[in-house]
């Protein structure tokens, strides 16, 4: 007789691995999760929504893309977690939106449980720093579709807001609006196809620092967005693609110029990218960018001390 378990797929494992991270995904838990890890589905009250006088729902979803290659070339799976929050929530919170939760996805050629609950609690860290919970998840096992040991990660979330107070506000953006940068924690979630290609041309060393989790920049966008006309998540596309997507149509950003942080300058010499290269791949140390009057720079660094004037909107030529 022929099994499942004959076929590559390991019930017990998944079983253990559920009971395994259970407690915890429980941190995360607050009163509005009404389901259990196990159901078959999360469950989330939203009646705290007929508080706002217009509530809207603000969802995302998204991956860490070849950046788990990475993390499983250097064994270190502790942080891949924190980047997949990340890649969801600091798209929810530039809308102008809370978080509220979120759903993970983790498919893999073979459950290893333990590499797998690394990476959960990653993912629970990441929740902690967002403001929201863990409300439920999938792992699927599925050899022939992904080599053993591999796996690939992608996670859907929900925030709420109040209609009138959502980002961008578009049409209030113009020309000589600034443009304030809030410091990345490194490359972040995007450009690591390029990465591994000069890793694997030996042009770049194998570098821990590469595994440096995405920023969450929930708490920096909730405490100054009403000082803001636009956030922008740097993520792929870098500078040059993201920000036009908030501007009106006539508007384009300038930037000045600022010194690369060290890892970046090395990615830069170690492929000889130009400038376009760059600001097009990578966030280039500023993962979060502010659109405001200049009249609020003053408020926005207090609040944010590290923030830097990194440019201005002009009208395009």
């Amino acid at each position: 007789m022929t099994s499942y378990k004959d076929a590559g797929v390991n019930i017990d494992e998944g079983n253990e691995f559920v009971n395994l991270i259970k407690p915890f995904v429980n941190q995360t838990r607050r009163p509005n999760v009404l389901s259990h890890l196990g159901g078959f589905s999360g469950i989330y009250d939203v009646k705290f929504l007929n508080e706002l006088k217009h509530p809207v729902l603000v969802s995302s979803t998204d991956g860490v893309g070849t950046k788990v290659e990475l993390a499983r070339e250097l064994g270190d799976l502790s942080t891949i977690g924190i980047d997949l929050v990340a890649m969801v929530m600091n798209d929810i919170v530039v809308q102008g939106a809370e978080p509220m939760f979120l759903l993970d996805y983790y498919a893999t050629g073979k459950l290893n449980k333990h590499d797998a609950a690394k990476v959960v609690k990653g993912i629970v860290e990441g929740c902690k720093q967002a403001r929201c919970s863990l409300i439920g998840g999938e792992t699927a096992e599925m050899p022939g579709v992904y080599d053993e040991g591999k796996f690939d990660l992608a996670a859907f979330g929900v925030g709420f807001a109040e209609k009138n107070e959502l980002l961008p506000k578009k049409k209030a953006i113009k020309k000589y609006d600034v443009m304030l940068g809030i410091p990345s924690t490194g490359v972040h979630s995007n450009g690591f196809s390029l990465v591994r290609k000069l890793i694997n041309d030996k042009k770049l060393p194998l570098l821990p620092d590469l595994l440096t989790p995405t920023k969450i920049y929930v708490n920096d966008c909730l405490l100054t967005k009403e000082l803001v006309k636009a956030f922008v998540h740097i993520t792929g596309g870098g500078m040059i693609e993201n920000i036009p997507r908030v501007l009106p149509a006539k508007l384009e950003p300038v930037f000045f110029t600022w010194k690369l942080p060290k890892l970046f300058q090395l990615i830069r010499d170690s492929g000889n990218l130009t400038y376009k290269e760059m600001m097009t791949t990578f966030n280039c140390g500023y993962g979060m960018v502010a659109i405001m009057d200049p009249e609020n720079i003053r408020k926005f660094i207090s609040a944010i001390p590290a923030a830097t004037l990194i440019g201005e909107i002009q009208e395009k030529k």
